[in-house]
């Protein structure tokens, strides 16, 4: 096959699917018996369909079938013998257990990026903060049922929630768990374990004592905002040095929380009022870190708004308005694909920051472009326009064609 000077051999499609070991594949495929009763449409070939929809932001199922028919010279690279039809994907969307893709996520955060230590004792504060919180991605089908109200006609929206754990210093999701929209973010808090010495943050709606409780046992640090049905006791004022307050912290008390008179022990905790000087906005932060200064309490709540950009980062990249099946699988098989595309690119982002930082943004649109072009992806990031000064692709050289080139000059 002809070549051009930067031809890998694979298309960028393909380099972003080596990031996944078949190995990985395969072994969730026998776990979760994914193809059994597959004559040709097996979890490989699903994996791979979902994520080029996912990449090419396609909202419907012939968007996508039409896509691939259209690049099929580009897709034996990728290893499928056939693209499928539209009710074998839909089929597939509905039958293959989600949970393939969900552990397949896992697997791959996992290997990149490692798993939870033990313990986070003598780490960096950045590498021992971990966020919670929670999205809802609106439906049009009530297949999953969400909160607010209903509308003038009688009828709610559906919404699926993406609850996630996100460690600070990789800015992803080390856990994720879909539910309806209507689940309550403390039932979240308890699947959650979390290494010795990690500090957690999160909103005041996750507001579950009980594991609060065991997370201070467990020597884990919580920062969250006061609940306005909490109850508490004032025990004691802490005092306050003249920096912290010039930094605009109010009081900083110990306090009982909790109701004493409920089956729940008591917990003890700091009650820090924080005022930001910029809003004027008066802020009353929970915590049972004794150690930390006030003003460093308010600066570890302000971190949470990273998850709020990770939220933002993959409902902008990745096409999440339509779905391409109205059933609850595949909703969560749709989103799950979001999700590992996003993992991929940041794998990716990564790697290229050595050389030439990217944003997500800017990364997903030159792939979502370029998905197909035969090119070394790290190089094409490295010198994005360098590498396609001289680029020519070996598929068009294939295609003989009908009028032959005249000379100009004749």
């Amino acid at each position: 096959m002809p070549k051009s000077s930067f031809f890998t051999g694979q298309p960028v499609f393909n380099q972003l699917l080596s990031l996944i070991p078949r190995s990985m594949v395969n072994e969730l495929s026998r776990k979760y018996q994914a193809d059994r009763y597959c004559k040709r449409f097996r979890s490989y070939d699903h994996l791979v369909t979902m994520l080029y929809s996912t990449f090419h932001r396609c909202s419907s199922l012939r968007e996508v079938i039409s896509g691939m028919q259209a690049s099929s010279q580009r897709l034996r690279h990728l290893g499928l013998n056939a693209i499928p039809r539209r009710s074998t994907l839909a089929d597939a969307n509905e039958r293959r257990n989600s949970a393939f893709f969900e552990d397949l996520y896992h697997g791959i955060y996992q290997r990149y990026y490692g798993g939870l230590p033990d313990s986070l004792k003598g780490k960096k504060l950045s590498e021992k903060l971990f966020i919670i919180d929670s999205s809802i991605v609106s439906l049009f089908s009530a297949v999953m049922q969400s909160t607010g109200s209903f509308g003038l006609n009688g009828k709610k929206k559906g919404g699926i929630k993406a609850h996630m754990l996100v460690r600070a210093k990789d800015s992803l999701p080390c856990f994720v768990r879909l539910t309806e929209g209507k689940q309550s973010d403390s039932k979240f808090m308890g699947g959650l374990l979390l290494p010795t010495g990690s500090i957690v943050v999160m909103d005041k709606g996750y507001r579950n004592y009980q594991q609060l409780i065991e997370w201070t046992k467990d020597r884990v640090s919580w920062v969250s905002r006061l609940h306005g049905r909490s109850v508490y006791k004032i025990k004691s004022s802490r005092p306050l040095t003249e920096s912290q307050t010039n930094l605009g912290v109010r009081y900083d008390y110990h306090v009982d929380l909790g109701n004493p008179k409920s089956t729940n022990p008591v917990q003890e905790a700091r009650l820090i009022h924080y005022q930001d000087k910029q809003t004027g906005r008066l802020f009353e932060f929970i915590t049972n870190n004794f150690t930390y200064a006030p003003a460093t309490i308010a600066h570890i709540y302000k971190q949470r708004w990273q998850i709020e950009l990770l939220f933002k980062r993959i409902k902008q990249n990745f096409q999440l308005h339509y779905f391409l099946g109205d059933n609850q699988n595949a909703i969560q098989i749709q989103l799950w694909s979001a999700l590992i595309a996003d993992l991929l690119l940041k794998i990716v982002k990564d790697k290229a920051d050595k050389r030439r930082r990217w944003s997500m943004a800017n990364l997903a649109g030159l792939v979502r472009l370029h998905l197909g072009t035969y090119i070394n992806l790290f190089y094409f990031l490295a010198e994005p326009d360098k590498a396609l000064l001289n680029y020519s692709d070996p598929v068009d050289k294939l295609q003989l064609s009908l009028f032959p080139q005249q000379n100009r000059g004749a």
